[in-house]
């Protein structure tokens, strides 16, 4: 599986391992610094090594990645897992689950019932202002 001599960029590696859904979107991350190791920004032409750590910033979630063998080809998500580990830190997993479990809580959007009228609310009010005209 480990394959030395195969040179793989950096863009093509995080979509390959499914951080990405496509490869230009990798590569717009790389470009604006959301991807950096040992706090350098790099190019989306960077060459991937084993043992690399990167520090990955997306919408969802701020990896922290170790490369275990390089991969080329876009394969199934089950199938990627051996070829990195994520090392990212407990605070942040921590943080990913407060905000998921918030998401799926409305909270008090609507719970004192101030929202959009009902039909019935909606007859009252057109009854309202036609008395007042």
């Amino acid at each position: 599986m480990v394959n030395e001599d195969l040179k793989v960029r950096l863009d093509k590696f995080l979509w390959a391992i499914r951080i990405y859904k496509t490869r230009s979107q990798a590569g717009n991350a790389i470009d604006s610094g959301k991807v950096k190791m040992n706090g350098n920004s790099l190019k989306a032409s960077h060459i991937v090594k084993r043992e690399e750590e990167y520090s990955i910033n997306t919408k969802e979630k701020k990896w922290q990645i170790k490369v275990i063998d390089v991969l080329e080809k876009r394969m199934k998500a089950i199938d990627v897992a051996p070829f990195f580990k994520d090392i990212t830190p407990d605070e942040e997993l921590e943080r990913m689950k407060m905000k998921s479990s918030s998401f799926y809580n409305p909270g008090n959007k609507y719970d004192d019932k101030s929202g959009r009228p009902t039909k019935k609310n909606r007859r009252m009010l057109d009854g309202i202002t036609e008395e007042g005209i």
